[in-house]
C-alpha cells in the first residue's frame, strides 16, 4: 500500500481497511457509520451520463482503450442469463486465456442487471437497484505481457476520485475484502467514502470449482465503479433515484396520487438509509422510530411516506430494467432470462396495485424511459414499438390471471408457507401479496409474504444448467480429428488411419462423418478395411475434437487395428437431405428475424434427413399472413441462389462484425468460431454440414407451427425433395378425406355443406335441450317428496347427456333453494350418483355428508362439498330403492 497509509481494523465489523487517518478506527462503510457523504465537498454535482464521461475519459487518459458495452442479457454465455457485472463480458474466454481481450488494458461502462436483491430496491434509497452501470477497467496480465497489478490499481482509483470528483484523499477508505463472481475469484478493496462504497477493486487470480480454487493463466485487474452511486455522491440528492431519474420522480409521484413527501423525513431517512436491513422488519421499524424522533413527524405519516416512496423508487427502476432487458430480445416466459423479465414486470405491477394506482402507469413510465436513456443507447428507440406491445400484453396477462385465478390462489394461500406463494405466483401468475391483502379482507388473517421472495426466485433462475461431458483418458493423448466434412461437405469418401478402436467405438485422423451436435443428426456408413469388409457405423460423436465413430456392433471393434489403413464412407444422400435442411433452417431462422423482430431468438433445433424443426422465442401467435410473409421470404432467399460463405474467425471479430446473434445455436469455447454467412440474410457461428449455394435447398414449406411453451413456438418444415414428398402425402390425404365426405363437386363446397348441416344439429340440439330441461325441471319439483323443510328429488338420466345434466341440477337448486337432488346414471360396471343441494336445503342436509353415507351403505366410495357431491356404486340400483334410502337418511340428517 501506498506510503502514508495505515492498516487497521473496523471496532465496529472486525474488518481490515486502509486509511490516511492515523486515528479512524471504523472503515466508514454502511452499516458501521450513518451516510455523511452529503458532507464531504466534491468539485461539481454529476448526472448519471456526465459520471460515465468523466469515467470514461479519465481512464482513456491512462493508457485504457474505451470498449463498446455488451447486451444485458448475456448472449455469450453459456452459464448466465444476465450481465451482472462488467467482468462478465469478458468471462469465460477471456479470463480463461482462450481469446484474447479486445484491448488491453481497456475500459467499459456497462449496463448490468442483478435480481438478487431486487426486494430491497426502493427501501434502501438508491443502495440496490436492478439495473446500473458498472465501470470497469481491467487488464488482463500474462508473466510475458504485465499492463499493472495492486499498486497501479489503487493509485488510478485514488487518483480518479480525488482529481476527477474532487473527493481528498483523507475521506477516502480502502476496505479489504474477498470477491466471487461469474465462476472467478479473488482478493479485494471496497473504496468507501462517507458511508457509501463507490467502487471495488478485485484481483482475480481464481477459478472457482467443485474442488475449491484453482489458479488461472491470467492476473486481472476487474473493477467495478458505481456509475450512478458517483452521481449520487456528487448532487447530494436524498435519494440515488433522485440523481438518477431527476424530474421524472415528481412527474411519476404526480401521475400515482402521491403527496410530495417532506423534505425533513427524507433528509432523516438519507442518513440512516445505509444501517437499513429490508430483511428485517424490525430494523425497519427502528429506522421510522429514529427518523420520528427527529423530525417529530407523526409515526404513521413517515411509516406510509417511507413505504409510498419505496414502493414508487422500485416501479420507476424496474421499468428502466424492463427497457433494457426487452430491447435487448428477451421475450417475456416462464423459463430462462424471460422468466426473469416477468418476475421484474410482475413486480412492478404488482408494487403499482399495492399503490392504488392502474397498471397502465407503468406503459407511462417505459415510455419516458426509453426517450430519457435512448440518447446514450440508440437501440433502445429502435425497439421502441416491441417494447410497447410486450408491456402491454403482458400487463394485460397479469390482470386477467388475477380475475380468473384468484379464487384458486385464496384456496392455496391458505396454508401461508412458501411452497403455497410459489405456487401461486409460478402456476397462477399472481404476486402472492395481492392474494394475501384480498385474503386478509374476506378473513381478517394476515399472511407474511417473506421480504425476499422475488430475491430468491430470481437467484434459483438467473443460472443455465448444463452438463459437462468428460472425454475418456485414452481419447485425451490423441490428435483432434481432421475434419473432411468441414473442409468438403460434399466429399461421401475418404482415406484414413486407425488411430484408437475399441467397444466405445473408433477414432480416425480423419473422416468424412459428422457428428451429432448442432440440432444436425449423425452421418451413418461405413469404415472399410483394404480387404474390402465394411464395418458398419451407426453414429458419430465429437469428444473434445476427437470424432469417435460408433460401431453399430461393439464387438466389430476387434477387425480394426491401431495404425491400419481405411477408407471411411457415408450414406450420402442421407447427408445431402441433412445439409439442405440445415441450411434451411439458417434460412427460416433469418426469415422469421427479419418478419417478427430482432428479438426471435432459437430456443432449440433438430435437422433430420426428412424433416426438420425450430423453436423459437415469440411473444405472441403467427399470424396466418405472418406465416405466408416468412415462408414467402425464405423462397425467395432460396431462389436467388446466394453463395453461402464459411469462415473461420476469431471470436471478437466475429462479434464486432456480426453481434452476438451468431450465438443461435450454442457458444463454442474456443478461440476462432466458424461462421456460416448467407450474406444479406443470415449469419450464425456453426459446426454442421452446409449446401454452398441456397439454391441448392430447392424449396421450404412449413408443415405446423405451435406454441410449445409461454414465449417459445415450434415451428416443423421440410426442404428439397422433402417438399415434393409432403405435397404427395398431402394430396393422399386429401383425396381420403374426399372419399370419407362423399357427394361431388370441389372438395371445399362438400366440407361446407357439411358444417352448415352440423350447425343446423347442434341449433336443433340446443332447442330440444331446452325444451327437455324445462319438462325435466317441472316434472321433478312436482314429484319431489318434503321431509322437513327439505324437499328430495330423485331421477334416472336416460339420456346421458352431461352438458344437459350439469344445467338441470344448477337450474334445479338454483330456483328452489329448499331442493335435494339426486342423479342416477348406471351402466353395465355400476352406479353414478350426483348430490346438489339448494342454498337452503344444504343448513338442513350436507351433499357431501349424504354421500359418504350412501357409499357405505351401497359399498360404493364417495364425497364431496356442502351442496355438490358424487358416489360411485359396484352395483344397479332403482330410482324407487334410491330415493327410500336418500328419504331414510335425510330424516336423520334433518
Amino acid at each position: 500500500m501506498k506510503e502514508g497509509y495505515h492498516r487497521k481494523t473496523c471496532k465496529v465489523c472486525g474488518t481490515p481497511f486502509w486509511t490516511l487517518n492515523a486515528d479512524q478506527d471504523v472503515c466508514m462503510d454502511s452499516p458501521c457509520v450513518d451516510y455523511t457523504f452529503e458532507k464531504i465537498n466534491v468539485k461539481k454535482p454529476l448526472t448519471v451520463d456526465e459520471a460515465r464521461q468523466a469515467f470514461l475519459g479519465f481512464f482513456e487518459r491512462k493508457g485504457h482503450t474505451v470498449v463498446s458495452p455488451r447486451p444485458v442479457v448475456a448472449r455469450w454465455r453459456e452459464d448466465l442469463y444476465l450481465t451482472i457485472a462488467s467482468i462478465v463480458v469478458f468471462q469465460p474466454h477471456v479470463t480463461s486465456g482462450i481469446v484474447p481481450p479486445p484491448a488491453n488494458p481497456l475500459v467499459i461502462s456497462q449496463p448490468c442487471i442483478r435480481l438478487e436483491d431486487i426486494d430491497n430496491v426502493g427501501l434502501t434509497l438508491g443502495r440496490h437497484l436492478s439495473i446500473f452501470e458498472m465501470g470497469g477497467h481491467h487488464a488482463f496480465n500474462k508473466e510475458d505481457d504485465w499492463k499493472y497489478w495492486k499498486e497501479e490499481t489503487v493509485s488510478l482509483a485514488i487518483d480518479f476520485f480525488e482529481k476527477e470528483i474532487g473527493i481528498k484523499k483523507e475521506d477516502i477508505t480502502l476496505k479489504e475484502s474477498w470477491w466471487e463472481g461469474g465462476g472467478n475469484a479473488g482478493p479485494s478493496f471496497e473504496v468507501v467514502s462517507g458511508g457509501l462504497e463507490l467502487a471495488t477493486l478485485v484481483f482475480m487470480q481464481y477459478k472457482v470449482t467443485e474442488k475449491g480454487y484453482e489458479p488461472i493463466p491470467l492476473k486481472i485487474v476487474d473493477t467495478g465503479y458505481g456509475i450512478e452511486r458517483i452521481a449520487w455522491f456528487t448532487q447530494k440528492t436524498p435519494t440515488a433515484f433522485h440523481a438518477i431519474y431527476g424530474g421524472l420522480l415528481d412527474e411519476t409521484r404526480r401521475k400515482l396520487g402521491l403527496q410530495t413527501p417532506e423534505p425533513a423525513i427524507l433528509r432523516s431517512l438519507f442518513v440512516r438509509a445505509g444501517r437499513l436491513k429490508p430483511s428485517d422488519r424490525n430494523s425497519i421499524s427502528q429506522i421510522i422510530a429514529e427518523v420520528n424522533n427527529e423530525t417529530g413527524i407523526d409515526k404513521e405519516i413517515v411509516t406510509t411516506t417511507f413505504m409510498n416512496e419505496a414502493r414508487m423508487y422500485s416501479v420507476v427502476d424496474h421499468s428502466k430494467t424492463l427497457v433494457f432487458m426487452l430491447a435487448d430480445g428477451i421475450v417475456p416466459s416462464n423459463q430462462g432470462e424471460g422468466y426473469l423479465a416477468r418476475l421484474v414486470l410482475r413486480r412492478a405491477l404488482k408494487q403499482l396495485l399495492l399503490l392504488g394506482s392502474s397498471t397502465d402507469i407503468l406503459l407511462w413510465l417505459i415510455d419516458k424511459q426509453i426517450n430519457m436513456w435512448s440518447r446514450t443507447y440508440k437501440h433502445l428507440k429502435e425497439r421502441y414499438s416491441y417494447i410497447m406491445e410486450v408491456v402491454d400484453i403482458e400487463s394485460q396477462r397479469f390482470l386477467e390471471n388475477i380475475n380468473t385465478n384468484m379464487s384458486k390462489a385464496l384456496s392455496v394461500i391458505a396454508t401461508g408457507n412458501t411452497d403455497s406463494l410459489k405456487k401461486i405466483y409460478q402456476e397462477y401468475g399472481i404476486p402472492p401479496e395481492i392474494v394475501a391483502r384480498e385474503y386478509e379482507r374476506r378473513t381478517g388473517r394476515r399472511i407474511d409474504v417473506p421480504d425476499n421472495f422475488y430475491a430468491q426466485l430470481a437467484k434459483e433462475s438467473s443460472f443455465r444448467i448444463g452438463k459437462k461431458e468428460e472425454a475418456p483418458p485414452a481419447l485425451l493423448g490423441l490428435p483432434e480429428t481432421r475434419r473432411i466434412f468441414h473442409e468438403n461437405p460434399y466429399a461421401s469418401m475418404v482415406e484414413a488411419r486407425v488411430l484408437y478402436s475399441s467397444r466405445e467405438g473408433v477414432v480416425l485422423d480423419q473422416t468424412v462423418f459428422y457428428p451429432t451436435g448442432g440440432g444436425q443428426n449423425s452421418d451413418t456408413g461405413y469404415i472399410i478395411k483394404t480387404t474390402g469388409e465394411a464395418v458398419k457405423i451407426k453414429e458419430a460423436v465429437n469428444i473434445n475434437g476427437r470424432i469417435l465413430h460408433v460401431l453399430d456392433n461393439p464387438n466389430d471393434y476387434v477387425l480394426l487395428k491401431e495404425g491400419e489403413p481405411v477408407r471411411v464412407a457415408i450414406d450420402w444422400e442421407r447427408r445431402y437431405r441433412l445439409m439442405k435442411h440445415h441450411t434451411a433452417t439458417h434460412i427460416l431462422l433469418g426469415s422469421l428475424r427479419r418478419v417478427l423482430g430482432p428479438h426471435v431468438w432459437q430456443a432449440g433445433a433438430e435437422k433430420t434427413p426428412d424433416k426438420a424443426r425450430l423453436d423459437i422465442t415469440h411473444y405472441k401467435p403467427i399470424s396466418t399472413q405472418e406465416l405466408a410473409s416468412i415462408e414467402e421470404l425464405a423462397n425467395k432467399i432460396i431462389n436467388m441462389r446466394i453463395p453461402l460463405k464459411f469462415y473461420m474467425m476469431d471470436k471478437n471479430i466475429a462479434e464486432e462484425r456480426y453481434g452476438f446473434s451468431v450465438y443461435q445455436g450454442g457458444v463454442p469455447m474456443s478461440k476462432q468460431i466458424r461462421i456460416v454467412e448467407i450474406p444479406g440474410h443470415d449469419a450464425q457461428a456453426c459446426y454442421g454440414t452446409h449446401v454452398t449455394n441456397t439454391g441448392e435447398v430447392g424449396a421450404l414449406k412449413i408443415t405446423s407451427i405451435k406454441k410449445i411453451q409461454d414465449g417459445v413456438y415450434r415451428i416443423e418444415f421440410v426442404a428439397g425433395t422433402e417438399v415434393s414428398r409432403y405435397a404427395m402425402n398431402l394430396e393422399d390425404e386429401i383425396r381420403k378425406t374426399a372419399e370419407i365426405i362423399g357427394g361431388s363437386g370441389e372438395l371445399s363446397t362438400r366440407a361446407r355443406k357439411m358444417i352448415e348441416l352440423y350447425d343446423e344439429l347442434k341449433s336443433m340440439l340446443s332447442r330440444y335441450r331446452k325444451y327437455a330441461l324445462r319438462k325435466t325441471k317441472e316434472e321433478l319439483v312436482s314429484s319431489s317428496v318434503s321431509v322437513g323443510e327439505i324437499k328430495i328429488a330423485v331421477f334416472r338420466d336416460e339420456l346421458g347427456d352431461d352438458e344437459l345434466s350439469t344445467q338441470l341440477l344448477k337450474e334445479l337448486v338454483t330456483e328452489n333453494q329448499e331442493l335435494l337432488v339426486l342423479r342416477l346414471a348406471c351402466s353395465q360396471s355400476g352406479c353414478t350418483i350426483e348430490i346438489s343441494a339448494g342454498e337452503r336445503a344444504v343448513k338442513k342436509a350436507h351433499a357431501g355428508m349424504l354421500a359418504r353415507e350412501l357409499a357405505s351403505r351401497l359399498n360404493g366410495k364417495g364425497g364431496g362439498k356442502d351442496d355438490h357431491a358424487y358416489l360411485k356404486i359396484p352395483g344397479i340400483i332403482s330410482v324407487e330403492k334410491l330415493r327410500e334410502l336418500a328419504l331414510q337418511l335425510v330424516s336423520g340428517l334433518a
